[in-house]
């Protein structure tokens, strides 16, 4: 096959590696919304005495404002690297049949960026 030269267990090995960085970035990720959560309900306010459950402060309300404006990014980065590694460990499964033109055509269609769709919105709504 002219103008393809792919190792197979290459990309096997390094889209393993990616997948294995996947896992632990979907870690930090659970484990900083939880933090923030936190971060936020400790955060303190500058009112006086109050009853039932402590009245949200500016550092808490600025963290939670920039949790929800930053998760459409958050969400993208896990579905882009996703799409990367299922894209090329599909091209490089038509390549070992042979198939150059599917392999190149899937190849191309890993490279579109995903569609995040955030709880709470339509589909289509968080798309990057």
């Amino acid at each position: 096959m002219t103008g393809w030269d792919i190792s197979p267990s290459g990309v096997e090995f390094v889209t393993s590696l990616v997948q294995d960085a996947m896992d632990d970035v979907a870690k930090d990720v659970k484990a900083y919304g939880t933090d923030v959560v936190s971060a936020a309900a400790s955060a303190g306010t500058i009112s006086g005495v109050y009853c039932g459950e402590a009245p949200t402060g500016p550092v808490g309300a600025a963290l939670t404002l920039f949790a929800e404006r930053t998760a459409s990014d958050v969400l993208f980065l896990g579905a882009r690297a996703a799409k990367s590694v299922n894209g090329a460990l599909e091209a490089t499964a038509y390549y070992v049949i042979g198939d150059e033109e599917m392999a190149a055509l899937t190849q191309d269609k890993a490279l579109a960026a995903p569609k995040i769709d955030l709880p709470g919105q339509g589909k289509g709504d968080g798309e990057k």
